[in-house]
């Protein structure tokens, strides 16, 4: 048999190299596909409970607060504790042991962007609530804190997540308001839990009256509910508004 030209064996070797270059070229477009797939799919995971949440709550959109949830007899009488801790700064990531369930007032700490939390946020979720110290400070500039324990419903976290969409922005001090949870691991490190029966806490650091500049008057405001009543939080947070607070003129 005559041997191939060497014109023939070119051919082949082309013919070869040229297979090659088609399989990775499939193979390389069969990466980026994959790639644009898992991409495509991660950005769609991200944007899902946004999307859903707006979902879920875009019904409130044109409901006042008062009608959120339940009437305000679901919640019971205001009452106080004396408070403390006024300017009383521990280092960030120092536990303070608070008195009250949950808390009012006391020791927080002091860091840019840490404490107090941010304005802008009305709501956190049990994945990523910041620390009590932190928050603590909000309550000694004027917020009102809503705090919802691990058994409220679904539809109970979409009335509160309505609740706090009505106090948009971080501008207006009238909206110094943030929903959080109440954590299990809370109640055991202070020892102490919400009343039997109620599932909704409302938390103020007053000053213990508009204009109030004498330390001693200071009170720490509680309102326990057994469920979600925007009547409830609009006649509290009237009673003691941001201005009612140790430091009411920052954020």
């Amino acid at each position: 048999m005559a041997k191939p030209s060497k014109s023939d064996r070119r051919a082949v070797v082309d013919s070869i190299r040229k297979k090659q270059r088609g399989a990775d070229r499939a193979r390389g477009l069969a990466i980026v596909g994959v790639c644009a797939f898992v991409a495509l799919l991660i950005v769609g995971l991200a944007a899902y409970q946004p999307v859903k949440d707006w979902w879920d709550t875009r019904k409130f959109n044109s409901i006042a607060l008062a009608s959120i949830g339940q009437s305000a007899s679901v919640c019971q009488k205001i009452t106080t504790v004396k408070a403390d801790g006024n300017q009383q700064h521990v280092p960030t990531g120092q536990s303070v042991t608070y008195t009250t369930a949950p808390p009012a007032f006391g020791p927080h700490w002091n860091e840019l962007g840490v404490a107090p939390v941010a304005m802008s946020r009305k709501f956190y979720s049990r994945d990523d609530r910041p620390a009590l110290e932190a928050l603590v400070h909000n309550l000694e500039h004027g917020y009102t804190l809503l705090w919802y324990d691990d058994t409220v419903s679904a539809a109970e976290i979409n009335q509160i997540r309505a609740i706090g969409a009505k106090f948009p922005g971080d501008t207006n001090f009238r909206y110094k308001f943030i929903a959080v949870p109440w954590l299990p691991a809370d109640a055991k490190s202070i020892g102490k839990n919400f009343p039997k029966g109620t599932h909704i806490a409302f938390t103020h650091w007053s000053a213990g009256g508009n204009g109030q500049t004498d330390t001693t008057k200071q009170v720490g405001a509680f309102q326990y509910c057994s469920g979600v009543s925007g009547a409830a939080l609009k006649t509290f947070m009237t009673k003691y508004p941001y201005t009612d607070s140790p430091e009411p003129g920052v954020m």
